[in-house]
């Protein structure tokens, strides 16, 4: 069982929803990100996503977008990125840390001993947002033979004929992008959610969580309320693109979780 089953298992048996938050790895530095970072589960956040900096991030807002710029002009790396998922893991054994980006700069480093490496740094899942079913050769079928959680994504253009090549390898959880759209564009409705998440369980067992759209603690409740659990990232991002302290964004996260667990 990986940290991301454990989580829902722990999170079905006290009748809670999940709470998921983004950050952009090393936005807007190193030491500040790894502060936010290993604050995050105090602040009730479930399962984390850790960004992985890349400059042409296409499914990106430009909220998301920018912090990568700021990630990258700090000197992040995957290197780095995989560095501050060890230095988590100093303190914290069981909060899942999902790496999300593109495949780019996995490709580069050579698929075998990024996943040796993640594997080893105590990343649990990998979202990789631009590798469809058709490529599923390339990652998800060795992430999944190395012990990494695949997670896929599916919108609001996944019909019924495309939905069961997109659950095929999934595992961890399915991410339900809640809009037709990038991140930041537009707030997700509950009522429109709703009927998707209801669709995409009938075809799996497996947990369905909500992201894009979601930037307020009465959003994540709403949300969480028809799928899941509910994943905030721009919302928290611009947080500490205005220059929050950790503790501000932190308390911020707070009130998001909150949201989500109330459900």
């Amino acid at each position: 069982m990986s940290r991301i089953d454990a989580k829902f298992a722990e999170l079905r048996a006290a009748g809670k929803k999940a709470f998921v938050a983004y950050v952009m790895a090393g936005d807007p530095d190193y030491d500040r990100s790894l502060e936010v970072v290993r604050g995050l589960p105090g602040a009730g956040v479930d399962i984390i996503e850790l960004g992985l900096p890349f400059t042409d991030p296409m499914a990106d807002g430009p909220t998301i977008q920018l912090a990568g710029q700021r990630a990258l002009e700090s000197g992040m790396t995957l290197e780095r990125t995989l560095e501050m998922a060890r230095a988590f893991r100093e303190t914290d054994d069981t909060t899942p840390i999902v790496m999300m980006g593109y495949y780019n700069p996995i490709y580069s480093r050579g698929v075998d001993r990024f996943l040796d490496d993640a594997k080893a740094a105590g990343i649990d899942g990998l979202i990789v947002v631009d590798l469809p079913p058709e490529e599923d050769s390339e990652l998800c079928i060795p992430a999944q033979a190395a012990g990494l959680n695949f997670i896929r994504l599916a919108t609001p253009t996944t019909d019924a004929k495309r939905l069961p090549r997109v659950l095929q390898n999934t595992s961890g959880f399915v991410y339900y992008v809640s809009i037709t759209g990038i991140t930041g564009a537009a707030e997700a409705e509950a009522t429109d959610v709703g009927p998707e998440v209801a669709r995409i369980k009938d075809a799996t067992d497996l947990p369905v969580i909500v992201g894009f759209g979601i930037n307020t603690p009465e959003k994540s409740r709403a949300i969480a309320t028809v799928a899941d659990g509910a994943v905030v990232g721009s919302a928290i991002v611009s947080r500490i693109a205005a220059g929050d302290s950790a503790q501000d964004v932190l308390n911020f996260v707070k009130t998001l979780s909150d949201g989500a667990h109330a459900a």
